[in-house]
């Protein structure tokens, strides 16, 4: 069975999946390899994306978790394939952290991390929306979200200049603006 035949299996990550994250979620947004897929910020952004700090946090909170999707790889040992977090914040999920393997990108297992935590929200946490922040000049990455219900509410927040834990800004028009879906 190859990679792609195999089905998707999603679990909950733990402390021991945290260098296995850190190398996805990088792969997915910084450097050359990120360039492999859609979802790269390196034509805007340099630095980490993401870091042990980040990971043990999103872990050690209440009402939030990150979800893992992995398949069986040739050997049959799983293979983390993509990530979300989701958590609960101000009475709505929220959507963050979403990363899928640059090369696997467009093969429709981000959509299928979407609808796990969108179910894992509306139905285990029984909450009533799911909102995300997305920087806001990420126009391609805006409509696929679009395609997917959510809706451009207008909120923007600031872009955290000055803090690498976000990144290192080559522009100085960044911002994130909140997109929501009803569940």
């Amino acid at each position: 069975m190859t990679l792609a035949a195999a089905p998707l299996v999603f679990r909950h990550a733990t402390l021991a999946d945290t260098d296995a994250l850190i190398a996805l979620v990088e792969s997915a947004y910084r450097g050359d390899a990120s360039r492999a897929g859609w979802t790269t910020e390196a034509d805007f952004l340099d630095g980490r994306r993401t870091g042990a700090d980040d990971i043990h946090a999103c872990l050690a909170r209440e009402r939030s978790v990150i979800l893992v999707a992995e398949r069986a790889g040739p050997d049959g040992v799983p293979e983390l394939l993509a990530c979300a977090h989701i958590a609960e914040e101000e009475g709505a999920g929220y959507f963050g952290m979403f990363s899928v393997r640059p090369t696997l990108q467009g093969g429709g297992i981000g959509k299928q991390v979407i609808d796990e935590a969108e179910r894992i929200v509306r139905e285990d946490w029984r909450l009533p929306a799911m909102r995300m922040t997305v920087i806001d000049i990420r126009d391609e990455l805006i409509a696929f979200y679009q395609r997917r219900g959510y809706i451009r509410t207008g909120k923007l927040k600031p872009f955290p200049y000055g803090d690498e834990r976000f990144g290192q800004p080559k522009r100085d028009d960044l911002r994130f603006e909140v997109l929501e879906k009803t569940l």
